[in-house]
């Protein structure tokens, strides 16, 4: 089970990458962003909730095993972050970018109070603030889509 948990958890070893895991794994998880999107609201709804579910596993079960509580090389919360984002706007090439780099940053800035909820314990905090991350910034890509017309 172990094996498993790590091999979801890092998304596929994409976070043992070297240098910027996070980054690694939000870039990553843009193909799977498009590709889940082109096949409809509910099948992108059942694969962002199997993603959150078993993230939530395997960031538990590995991170327990590795004694650190948040693993830097665990980036499946970076692809459920990421696949939030993509529930208030169209994966446009432009959106896909623009997205891509404000998760980013709001992911590492952590700004109030996605911080607070970080501190949950277990997988479930270190999935959620990214989550939030990903609320936040679909909604500011949804403002800047309707209020100025990017797309």
């Amino acid at each position: 089970m172990l094996k498993l948990a790590k091999c979801f958890a890092t998304y596929c070893y994409i976070g043992l990458l070297p240098k910027m895991p996070g980054t690694w794994g939000s870039i990553f998880a843009i193909p799977l962003a498009w590709a889940l999107y082109q096949l409809g609201k509910i099948p992108y709804a059942v694969a962002f909730l199997l993603v959150t579910l078993l993230g939530i596993w395997a960031s538990k079960v590995y991170s327990e095993s590795v004694g650190n509580e948040d693993p830097d090389e665990v980036v499946i919360d970076e692809v459920a972050g990421i696949l939030t984002v993509f529930f208030f706007v169209k994966p446009t090439p432009l959106m896909l970018l623009l997205g891509l780099i404000l998760f980013r940053v709001i992911d590492i800035l952590k700004p109030p109070p996605i911080g607070l909820f970080e501190k949950i314990p277990h997988g479930v905090g270190i999935m959620v603030d990214d989550i939030l991350a990903g609320v936040i910034t679909g909604l500011i890509l949804l403002s800047a889509e309707k209020f100025l017309g990017i797309s």
